[in-house]
């Protein structure tokens, strides 16, 4: 008997809807989504130091900046649970805000008053990395609640986004840059702003609920490219371009912007990691050994495969927090602060070995060693897990009374039987990910919006999940399940 699909699997559907093929693989992109790259652009114009030599970053610079950010998204991470979901509260907004504007007044009023950057110094790195943490997270917890080609869609164009924004800012004067930077917290709070009124209730963020083990396993080797990149940056620093707006950066942003563009919902997500991993083999591995340790073809390696790694870690943890309905604080709470912590010890460790010597060997060559044989482990565990769609080392540890408890254990449910289901019956990457919709009551319409599919291509894959399980209608599917009464 045929396979058919029932009638609320093609609501939202409109005859005569289908569009030339060339026009389905341009996406329509909201540019509030975009947003993200302000703050980028904002933190390399005010903290980083590329662009100009502010006097308050002789008292309390980068790393101070980087120790406030970095115990600001511990805590929201350790008070998840007590905080709940960010984007409802506001006022939590406007403290961030608040804090990234009065931050960017102190650093550029130093510029006047260079006389009063000693005691301007330390508060303004205090307050940006206090703000810039929640503004992480806040984004954060936007992208969580996007499938994932949105995700890599929208992270990859913001990267695009923020290096075009600060090109565009080197060529401006001082009271220009002072001003372009000054709007940018808002901006990018905005945008935010936007991007959650444009997703509908059943899409938005709720309240933790129930216990889950960490995955450590890409958090980690985020560690170790944060270290490598840290080992990098004095001399990134020395060029003319910042890491947000590097050419290995924008290069890297660009390909995965165009390769899903081009493949859509068909784009190999673990050509990421394997583009990571040469790169930065190369820059610490085979340029030195050519006599090229710290030009411009090792910075260019680093920032595209720290850039590439940042991009599929994105991806990683907004997958799981979409699909098992994880807290994104808690996710992203500990896994940026955990990068932002060894791209700070790689910093002081090539600023502390710099220029000893380990029996007779430089230490720059030690510590390149060391870091590949750490990437290279860790990419082999990595590599264990073959889909984005996998666990990561995910656990589901038991519920609690929270409220939205019930609905995140009962997606946590439907993610671990539709896994199981695509096992037990060869289902595709992708007829997994329109599985899990279909289990979750979306339309074929809904379907397709999700995952930036074609029209009449959900209906197609529909037909094959169906085949494969041996079902003919969403409602044989639903019993297959066994989880709803």
């Amino acid at each position: 008997m045929d396979q058919t699909i029932d009638k609320r699997d093609e609501a939202g559907d409109e005859p005569g809807s289908a569009r030339p093929a060339l026009l389905d693989r341009v996406p329509h992109i909201p540019l509030f989504f975009l947003g993200l790259g302000v703050y980028r652009a904002w933190i390399e114009i005010v903290f980083v130091g590329s662009f100009v030599g502010f006097p308050t970053a002789q008292y309390a610079g980068h790393n101070v900046f980087d120790i406030a950010m970095i115990v600001t998204l511990f805590a929201s991470a350790l008070a998840s649970k007590k905080l709940g979901v960010f984007y409802r509260k506001k006022s939590l907004h406007w403290v961030a805000g608040t804090a990234l504007v009065v931050s960017t007044a102190g650093v550029f009023a130093s510029m006047y008053a260079p006389e009063l950057a000693a005691a301007i110094a330390t508060p303004a790195a205090v307050l940006g990395g206090f703000g810039i943490a929640l503004v992480i997270l806040f984004w954060s917890e936007l992208y969580s609640c996007l499938n994932p080609v949105r995700v890599a869609l929208y992270y990859s164009a913001s990267i695009i986004v923020a290096a075009v924004i600060l090109y565009i800012c080197r060529g401006f004067l001082y009271p220009w840059l002072f001003a372009a930077a000054l709007s940018m917290p808002p901006v990018t709070l905005l945008c935010l702003a936007l991007g959650f009124r444009s997703l509908p209730e059943s899409e938005l963020p709720r309240t933790l609920g129930g216990k889950f083990s960490f995955p450590w396993k890409p958090v980690m080797l985020m560690a170790i490219y944060a270290f490598a990149y840290g080992l990098k940056e004095s001399s990134m620093y020395a060029g003319s371009f910042g890491p947000h707006s590097a050419f290995g950066t924008l290069a890297v942003a660009l390909a995965i912007f165009a390769g899903i563009v081009a493949r859509g919902g068909r784009f190999d997500f673990g050509a990421i990691y394997r583009i990571a991993l040469p790169l930065m083999v190369a820059a610490f591995l085979v340029l030195p050994s050519l006599g090229f340790l710290n030009n411009v073809a090792a910075d260019f390696c680093v920032t595209a495969s720290y850039t590439a790694f940042s991009i599929l870690i994105m991806l990683i943890l907004a997958n799981m927090s979409y699909r098992y309905g994880i807290s994104a604080i808690w996710l992203f709470g500990i896994e940026r602060g955990v990068r932002a912590l060894f791209s700070l010890l790689g910093r002081e460790t090539e600023t502390a070995l710099s220029g000893f010597e380990f029996a007779g060997v430089p230490s720059e060559f030690v510590l390149n060693a060391i870091v590949i044989i750490l990437v290279v482990a860790m990419t082999m565990i990595l590599f264990s897990e073959k889909e984005l769609s996998s666990r990561w080392g995910v656990t589901f540890l038991g519920g609690s009374n929270a409220e939205g408890d019930s609905v995140i254990v009962k997606k946590q449910e439907l993610a671990n039987r539709s896994h199981e289901l695509a096992k037990q019956f060869g289902l595709s990457q992708r007829e997994e990910e329109v599985l899990l919709l279909l289990a979750q009551r979306k339309t074929v319409g809904a379907i397709e919006k999700e995952l930036f599919i074609a029209n009449g291509t959900a209906k197609t894959h529909i037909r094959h999940i169906y085949r494969k399980l041996d079902v003919h209608s969403r409602d044989e599917l639903i019993e297959l399940l066994g989880l709803y009464s």
